[in-house]
């Protein structure tokens, strides 16, 4: 019999450790370690483990039929659409996201929808079987076949699954909430300890492999925003998923992260309502129902952007004012504040507009946050406009990459950008250099919108009047 040994295990970043230490080596937090045990190795190393008892592998062609079911419709668009199209049998999913954001409102009316031509289970380890029925009472669902149990054993989870395999009480959709709650009996240390966050996983993936049944796992955040546990959690499952969203605001989205059957870089709009979640067709529209386009107001431009395959125009706000302190503020909401940066050095360096002595406040309207490099020519058109306190036209929009040097470089699927922007009505575009079409010799915007190339953002500030700090400088001395 293999004897156990103790170990220090960090509940950050899953380093092991052999005596316990104030401070991890692996990430550097302190206070992170936690006793644990841990089997001791075969004493035959790999050998031994062979001898001990070991199967022949059973090699297959690639070139062989598939025998996996097709996609399952979950019922919800957006949930289908972030997930590469619908949930696939057999596929692990992990859903992440701040507390009180709406995950399990969603799994549960997932579920109900599933459970309309599949058997669905909801398994919950952090509520009592009413309160789920009260959450079901306000949503809408309370007569939807959701089997429903309250359980945080993973021995007692699978022996129930496994017993159902091959029946007619077999679940196809599964819902784990929440996987920091649960516990693999066999190992010592306390529920959603990085140990147990592992092992218990470890064992529902399998799990879902072995029986073809896809499995949802919700898992906590921490205070950063990420899947609280070890980092392997998110390596052993299919599809990650985060659900963000202001609080106080109704809009969320649903991001992937991670797939391995679809995109990576899809979202899913829903809003937040009092029968639930509901998901967004149109979230341009959405985003843009507060906009009106009768009184123009400076510091505002629309930036036509790309999430995942879809285009969506949102609102960018931006407003500058005189600065009381030495260090003026910087404040950015759903941007990346080090583009904001980069973005004030190159209209200062390249285009002698200066912010210093003023303080520059940036939001995207919604609560939606970009990361894609085609909204800095929008962030400093909303800048610019601030600054001057000159609106831009309302049926304007822009986009493009604004590189060091001044130059505003070409962005991907300009085409569908502009086709959204008309769609919605919008009329005028400023855009990079477009490509001509193929064989006609023409641009690629559509037919009927007004689009003004730049190349450099130097033509921008050249829009707005903005004088250069430099040339009036030397034009006074002379």
């Amino acid at each position: 019999m293999a004897k156990t040994q103790t170990r220090y295990v960090c509940q950050k970043c899953a380093t092991v450790h052999a005596k316990w230490a104030g401070k991890c080596d692996g990430c550097g937090e302190w206070n992170t370690l936690s006793e644990d045990t841990a089997a001791a190795a075969t004493p035959g190393g790999l050998k031994g483990a062979a001898k001990a008892g070991s199967r022949k592998l059973e090699l297959v062609d690639l070139s062989g039929t598939s025998t996996t079911a097709p996609r399952r419709q979950s019922g919800i668009a957006e949930f289908d659409r972030v997930c590469g199209g619908g949930l696939v049998p057999g596929a692990a999913l992990l859903v992440g996201g701040d507390p009180g954001i709406g995950k399990s409102t969603l799994l549960l009316q997932i579920a109900a929808k599933i459970s309309k031509g599949a058997r669905a289970l909801y398994i919950t380890g952090e509520e009592a079987i009413d309160q789920i029925r009260m959450r079901a009472d306000r949503l809408g669902l309370a007569d939807a076949p959701v089997q429903l149990a309250t359980a945080t054993s993973i021995r007692d989870i699978l022996s129930t699954l496994d017993g159902a395999a091959g029946t007619d009480e077999a679940p196809d959709f599964v819902v784990i909430d929440s996987i920091q709650t649960m516990f693999v009996d066999n190992i010592e240390s306390a529920p959603g300890t990085v140990t147990q966050v592992r092992a218990s996983a470890q064992e529902m993936v399998r799990y879902a492999k072995r029986r073809g049944v896809t499995v949802v796992l919700v898992g906590h955040v921490t205070k950063e925003g990420q899947i609280a546990g070890p980092r392997v959690l998110e390596h052993v499952v299919d599809t990650v998923l985060y659900f963000e969203g202001e609080r106080g605001h109704q809009f969320r989205i649903l991001r992937s992260v991670k797939n391995r059957y679809g995109p990576t870089d899809e979202i899913g709009v829903f809003e937040m309502t009092d029968s639930g979640l509901m998901e967004v067709q149109n979230p341009s529209a959405l985003f843009l129902s507060d906009r009106d386009g009768s009184e123009a107001v400076s510091g505002a431009c629309v930036f036509a952007g790309i999430e995942g395959t879809r285009p969506m125009l949102v609102e960018i706000q931006a407003l500058v004012a005189p600065s009381s302190f030495a260090a003026p503020r910087r404040a950015v909401v759903g941007w990346d504040s080090a583009r904001l940066s980069m973005l004030l050095a190159a209209l200062e360096a390249r285009c002698g507009v200066a912010f210093a002595g003023r303080d520059v406040y940036l939001n995207v309207a919604g609560g939606l946050r970009i990361a894609e490099p085609a909204a800095d020519l929008a962030v400093a058109a909303a800048l610019l406009s601030a600054l001057t306190d000159e609106p831009l036209p309302h049926d304007m929009v822009v986009f493009g990459e604004v590189g060091l040097s001044g130059e505003i470089r070409a962005v991907s699927q300009m085409g569908t950008r502009l086709k959204e922007a008309q769609k919605l009505g919008f009329t005028r575009a400023i855009v990079p250099p477009l490509k001509a079409r193929k064989g006609s010799g023409k641009r690629a915007g559509p037919a009927g919108m007004d689009t003004a190339e730049l190349r450099r953002l130097e033509k921008l500030v050249a829009r707005f009047g903005v004088e250069d700090d430099a040339n009036a400088a030397k034009q006074a001395a002379e």
